[in-house]
């Protein structure tokens, strides 16, 4: 799977599969909008909800690495053998967080009945749950061109889960929910301690995520670190053949 005519279509699967996470998400913030002014709820606070979700953020986030990944490719990555470290590290960061978000998605939250005037788009949740993740998931396994990162990069990508943990357990209980109008807002019914299990429950869910987090992101570092020693160890072929050498592979 290191020919170039993989390498290249991948690419553009990557640009393709950004390209629909973007429609999704903007079609799930416009149904979102339409229905905040429908019912005369809280603009603001409405898109601020949108966007504090970790779905919309991580699905946000991998539409934007996949693009890059993508422009990058195609403008000068044809050559190369490995993506640049910056955008090797994003890459893992997103497929974690996709990963992530499917596995929670539908093993906590697909059967969840949302008050009425939420419902989701059904093609778009499909996309930003299932279709995304599951692209990640592959992107892990065949992507082509992935570096082998040092496991120092596991930090780089977990703190973003945790700034985000942290952000909405401080602002839940200063939004005014434009549904329910409880004086409080959690993305997340397993994150909100005025639920039955309180703050213990919300402690044990957070705890458990945050394993799931770094177990995931450590396969993923794992797995790209296997990729990558056995790509130094197997000449490429076609256009890649002709690349520079292959940089030493980090500690």
């Amino acid at each position: 799977m290191r020919t170039a005519t993989w390498t290249r279509a991948w690419y553009v699967a990557r640009a393709a599969m950004g390209a629909l996470i973007v429609a999704a998400i903007v079609r799930q913030l416009a149904a979102s909008v339409g229905t905040a002014l429908e019912l005369g709820r809280d603009l603001g606070v409405t898109i601020a909800n949108f966007f504090s979700f970790f779905t919309i953020l991580s699905n946000a986030a991998a539409a934007t690495v996949l693009l890059w990944a993508a422009v990058w490719y195609f403008t000068r990555g044809r050559r190369a053998d490995a993506e640049p470290l910056g955008l090797a590290v994003a890459l893992a960061s997103v497929s974690t967080y996709m990963i992530i978000t499917g596995i929670v998605y539908n093993t906590l939250l697909r059967n969840i009945v949302l008050p009425q005037g939420s419902e989701p788009v059904w093609w778009s949740n499909e996309v930003l749950h299932l279709v995304g993740p599951l692209f990640l998931l592959a992107d892990v396994f065949v992507g082509p061109l992935r570096r082998a990162l040092s496991w120092r990069s596991l930090w780089a990508i977990v703190a973003f889960p945790i700034v985000w943990v942290v952000y909405t357990i401080i602002r839940g209980p200063l939004i005014t929910n434009p549904v329910s109008a409880d004086p409080f807002w959690y993305p997340y019914p397993f994150l909100n301690p005025n639920n039955p299990g309180g703050w213990p429950s919300v402690i044990l869910y957070v705890v458990g995520i945050a394993i799931a987090i770094v177990a995931v992101g450590a396969f993923v570092v794992w797995w790209g670190r296997r990729r990558g020693a056995k790509a130094e160890a197997q000449p490429a072929t076609g256009a890649v053949a002709a690349s520079v050498p292959t940089s030493p592979r980090p500690d």
